[in-house]
C-alpha cells in the first residue's frame, strides 16, 4: 500500500519545490517599487514641466503604473527603488524638448547621481537645494534652455560632482569661488552664458575640460592645473599675459581668442606636442614668432592641426617654427621679411592647405620653379610689400582689394622694424 502511493507523494513534493524556488527567483527578478518620496519628486517635476507640443517625453509618466522605474521614460532606477538618474527630454534632434522650470523637489532624490536636462524652453533658475545631494551627485548638464539667475554657491559643496554642465543659457553674476576646488571635478562647461566678474583665484580640482567661451568674463587668466587638456575662454573680456598657460603640458586644444590678452606668445605653447589646435587671434598679442628650433620627432604638427595668430601686432620675421601647421593664420600682423621656403615646400606639396599671410609687411615669396598650386589650397598674400605672385589670389572678401601695401607704409614701417 505504501508503495502504491510513494509516486504520488514524489510528485507532489517536486512540485512544491518547483513553486519554492520559481517564487525565490521571481522575488530576486522583480525589483522593489519605487520609494514613495521619489515618487512624490517625480510627480512634482511633470507639476512643474511640460512638453513642447511635438515633444511626447511625459507620456509615458502613468502615476498609476504599478513600476515607474521599468516604465518612466529618463528615469533609471537603483536596487533599493530609489531613482538614481533623471533624463529630463529625449535629446532627440526631432524632440522640441521642455518647457516650464526645474521644481526644487529634485532634492528629494537624495540618491540622485545624474541629473540631465535636454534642450528646451526650460526658464528660472537653478533650484539651489541640488546642493544637498552631497553623498551623490557627480552629472549636472542642464545645457541649450533658458535657466537664469546665478551658479547655486551650493554647488561648491559637491564633493563627488565630476561634471557641471549649463551651456547655453542665461545665467548671470560670477563663478562661485568654490566651484573650481571641488575634489572629484573634471568637466566644467558654463558656456554661452552671461556670466561676469574674474575667474576665481584658486583652480585646484583636477580639470581636464575647462570652456568658458561667450560670457563676459574679465581680468587675467589665474594659474591653472597642469591637468587640463581642453580650455576655452574666447569671446570674454580678459586681458593681461598668458604666463599662466606655460605650465599646461597636457594641453590638446586652446582657444583664448577675441579678448584683450597681451605680452608676448607663450613659447611653451609651440612645444607641446600634444596642442594641435591653438587659437589666439584677435588679442593685443606682440612680439615675435617663437625661433626655437624644435626637434621634429618632439613637435610635428600634421593633418588636422590649426594655429590662429590673426589680428595681433606680432612683428618680426616668421620663423620656420610654424611650417607644418595644415591650417594657419598670421594675418593682419606686423610681419616682415620674406616667407621661409619651408612654408612655400608645404603649400605647394598640400601639407599646408590653408595658409593666409594678408595685412602684413612681408617682402617676398620665392616661389618653385615650375610648381603649381594644388586646387586644394588657399593661400592669400594680399597687402604686403610686394605683389603678389601671378594666380595666388585665394583670399576671403575681408582681404581687401588692394594687392599691396602703398610704398610710403612699407618704407616707414622697414625703417622702424619691429619697434612700430
Amino acid at each position: 500500500m505504501a508503495h502504491h502511493y510513494q509516486p504520488r507523494f514524489l510528485l507532489l513534493l517536486l512540485l512544491f519545490l518547483l513553486f519554492s524556488v520559481n517564487s525565490v527567483v521571481s522575488s530576486v527578478q522583480q525589483p522593489p517599487k519605487i520609494s514613495v518620496a521619489d515618487l512624490a519628486a517625480l510627480s512634482a517635476m511633470k507639476d512643474s514641466l511640460t512638453d513642447i507640443p511635438g515633444s511626447r517625453f511625459f507620456s509615458t509618466w502613468d502615476f498609476a503604473a504599478p513600476d515607474p522605474c521599468s516604465s518612466f521614460t529618463g528615469v533609471t532606477c537603483g536596487f533599493n527603488g530609489r531613482v538614481t538618474i533623471l533624463s529630463l527630454g529625449t535629446g532627440l534632434s526631432g524632440s522640441p524638448g521642455l518647457a516650464g522650470s526645474l521644481s526644487p523637489a529634485l532634492s528629494n532624490l537624495t540618491q540622485l547621481t545624474q541629473l540631465i536636462l535636454f534642450p528646451g524652453l526650460v526658464t528660472g533658475p537653478i533650484p539651489p537645494q541640488l546642493g544637498q545631494l552631497t553623498t551623490s551627485l557627480r552629472v549636472i548638464s542642464l545645457t541649450n534652455n533658458r535657466l537664469t539667475g546665478p551658479i547655486p554657491s551650493s554647488f561648491s559643496t559637491l564633493p563627488f560632482l565630476h561634471t557641471l554642465d549649463l551651456s547655453s543659457n542665461r545665467l548671470t553674476g560670477s563663478i562661485p569661488p568654490g566651484l573650481t576646488k571641488l575634489p572629484s571635478l573634471k568637466v566644467l562647461v558654463l558656456s554661452s552664458n552671461e556670466l561676469t566678474g574674474e575667474l576665481p583665484v584658486t583652480v585646484s580640482a583636477q580639470l581636464l575640460h575647462l570652456d568658458l567661451k561667450r560670457n563676459k568674463i574679465e581680468g587675467p587668466l589665474p594659474g591653472l592645473p597642469s591637468t587640463i587638456r581642453y580650455l576655452s575662454v574666447s569671446e570674454n573680456s580678459m586681458w593681461g599675459p598668458l604666463n599662466a598657460l606655460d605650465s599646461l603640458s597636457e594641453l590638446v586644444y586652446l582657444d583664448v581668442s577675441m579678448n584683450r590678452f597681451s605680452g608676448p606668445l607663450p613659447t611653451s605653447l609651440f612645444l607641446n606636442p600634444s596642442l594641435t589646435s591653438l587659437f589666439l587671434q584677435r588679442n593685443n598679442l606682440s612680439g615675435g614668432l617663437p625661433s626655437v628650433k624644435v626637434n621634429p620627432t618632439v613637435q610635428s604638427y600634421g593633418e588636422g592641426s590649426i594655429v590662429d595668430l590673426s589680428h595681433n601686432f606680432i612683428t618680426g620675421e616668421i620663423t620656420p617654427l610654424l611650417a607644418g601647421v595644415e591650417t594657419l593664420f598670421l594675418n593682419n600682423n606686423r610681419l616682415i621679411g620674406s616667407v621661409p621656403e619651408e612654408y612655400i615646400k608645404n603649400v605647394y606639396d598640400g601639407t599646408t592647405t590653408t595658409l593666409y599671410l594678408q595685412h602684413n609687411y612681408l617682402s617676398g615669396f620665392p616661389l618653385p620653379q615650375g610648381s603649381t598650386l594644388p586646387d586644394t589650397v588657399s593661400l592669400c598674400l594680399s597687402y604686403n610689400c610686394m605683389e603678389p605672385p601671378v594666380g595666388i589670389a585665394a583670399c576671403p572678401a575681408s582681404g581687401g582689394r588692394q594687392p599691396s601695401r602703398p610704398q610710403s607704409q612699407c618704407s616707414v614701417f622697414s625703417h622702424r622694424g619691429s619697434s612700430d
